[in-house]
């Protein structure tokens, strides 16, 4: 089996126009789980940035901070130019902006697929159902499941509810797309299904941040690989520098027990 090569594979590069940027952030569950320790990271506009980390480093909570899905207590995370903050108008601005996809699908069992992708669009962006549906189809389509449009979720593989979910995601026309883990929960045969409805979105330049463990995605789509461990960001770099040649002792323990 061919090794994917290391660096990006897309139709259009990112450019030097930070979308997020994240600076000591810091928090804390319970006031004494020091979950996140003076965490920094900026993004760019179409950059691909891959998080990785054993479990319990703080990686997930990270990037749920970029949509003010997790709380922080210090440091400050501008999402294009927006603080997250308290304010509930700034909250709801930045969630329109950026789309999520969670390890579970959590998709609405009584609703088909259809009517999940375009609930969204319909109720927040208050779009006409024949938009939002044509939208939807679009989408769909793009993500390699139109044919499951009047079907439940219950009647999918878990493969084709998570394109769902990406597709539920994108119909709110996101500037950033933000992964957790999205193919943690399928079995294996699946898990390539998802990573190429990603790979199609790095492609046509999507910002994305993705938390996951598949190291073929990461050399070939990523721009950066991010380590996270114990609450602190250990190393950034190039998939090529951080896969074949990681300058933190971290790094190397990290990659020993994955590759």
């Amino acid at each position: 089996m061919t090794q994917p090569q290391a660096g990006t594979m897309r139709d259009s590069q990112p450019v030097n126009e930070p979308v997020i940027i994240a600076q000591d952030v810091e928090k804390w569950y319970d006031n004494n789980f020091h979950v996140l320790r003076g965490v920094s990271l900026t993004v760019n506009k179409g950059e691909v940035v891959v998080v990785m980390g054993p479990s319990g480093s703080g990686k997930s909570t990270f990037i749920r901070t970029f949509n003010a899905l997790e709380p922080y207590q210090k440091g400050t995370i501008d999402i294009d130019g927006i603080r997250i903050s308290h304010d509930l108008k700034n909250i709801e601005t930045i969630r329109r902006e950026v789309g999520m996809v969670f390890q579970q699908f959590n998709l609405f069992p009584h609703l088909t697929v259809l009517k999940n992708v375009t609930l969204a669009p319909i109720w927040v962006r208050r779009w006409p159902k024949a938009k939002a549906e044509e939208v939807a189809m679009t989408l769909l389509e793009r993500v390699g499941i139109l044919e499951q449009a009047n079907k439940y979720p219950g009647q999918l593989s878990g493969g084709q509810q998570q394109r769902v979910a990406i597709a539920r995601a994108l119909a709110m026309q996101p500037k950033i797309m933000l992964f957790d883990e999205p193919t943690s929960a399928l079995d294996p045969e699946m898990v390539r299904e998802v990573l190429d409805a990603m790979r199609t979105l790095a492609a046509e330049g999507m910002t994305m941040v993705c938390v996951t463990h598949e190291v073929g995605f990461a050399r070939e789509v990523a721009d950066r690989v991010v380590l996270m461990a114990d609450g602190v960001l250990v190393e950034e770099a190039t998939p090529e520098e951080f896969f074949n040649n990681p300058k933190e002792e971290r790094s190397r323990k990290f990659l020993s027990q994955i590759l």
